[in-house]
């Protein structure tokens, strides 16, 4: 039964690729090994598998998510795996059944790895309940989480928390920020007319508050952590063919708005001292 099944395997550690490149090719199997989830999504766009077993961590924590989510889209009919050493994801795991066909945990027994991968392969696909979504969908849909998150992490930056502010001054135009990223607009080159106004009334009132312009970059820098975080915590619901042209437009739209913040914030009088 194994003999005609291609099967590809990801994992970050050499000593793994090669020993279970050498127990899966054993049973029968036919193995190709990816060590980066580059190498695993070009494999998976351009060979035909049957199965995948990827490592839950590969370089970053979650990889495999991005590896099964690009098997599910491009090759829906394979059986995912995931493999992971933290025997308590397996609750994790079972939350998100409708995307992971099945999970192992380290250290496996390879006799259980095969006969898991077979149960896999002879039962009846699951269909993918749940259409994938644009980055702008699942920002629209954390809003108020990434607004907690972001001012949890300026409250805890050294520098920006030296300038006492409330609750409602430091968020400031954060709201219109992430509306503005969920906005749909026809040129590249411009962002809504209000999220323009909202950025140098922003940048305004950041240069009366007293911050350096130290502090106005590493507030954007901190958004940009935290989209990044969710983007990774919803691997599996992302539209994975476009999640990069997606975050280059987040990208240079967060950048467009920290411009005309910066404008306004060097328009007038002597610049303030870095805290």
């Amino acid at each position: 039964m194994t003999g005609n099944v291609r099967l590809l395997f990801v994992d970050d550690e050499p000593a793994a690729r090669i020993s279970w490149s050498a127990i899966l090719t054993n049973e029968g199997f036919q193995v190709t090994v990816a060590s980066t989830v580059a190498e695993a999504l070009a494999l998976i766009t351009a060979e035909k598998y049957d199965a995948l077993i990827a490592d839950l961590n590969i370089g970053q924590p979650g990889d495999g998510f991005t590896i099964v989510s690009a098997m599910r889209r491009v090759q829906p009919k394979a059986v995912t795996l995931i493999l992971t050493g933290y025997p308590a994801f397996q609750a994790a795991l079972r939350a998100i059944h409708e995307q992971v066909d099945d999970f192992l945990t380290k250290p496996a027994d390879p006799q259980k790895v095969v006969t898991c991968i077979q149960r896999n392969l002879a039962r009846d696909k699951k269909a993918i309940t749940q259409l994938p979504e644009r980055l702008s969908k699942i920002i629209a849909q954390n809003v108020q989480g990434m607004i907690e998150a972001w001012y949890k992490a300026v409250e805890n930056d050294t520098e920006i928390s030296q300038i006492p502010l409330s609750r409602e001054q430091r968020i400031d135009h954060l709201p219109e920020v992430l509306e503005e990223l969920v906005y749909p607009r026809d040129s590249s080159d411009e962002i809504n007319p209000q999220a323009r106004a909202s950025a140098s009334k922003h940048g305004t009132r950041r240069r009366k508050q007293k911050y350096s312009l130290s502090m106005l970059l590493q507030e954007t820098r901190i958004l940009h952590r935290v989209i990044a975080d969710y983007t990774q915590q919803n691997l599996l619901m992302v539209d994975i063919s476009n999640v990069l042209p997606d975050l280059v437009d987040v990208h240079d739209r967060l950048h467009l708005m920290l411009k005309f913040s910066l404008e306004a914030f060097l328009q007038t009088g002597d610049l303030p001292e870095a805290a």
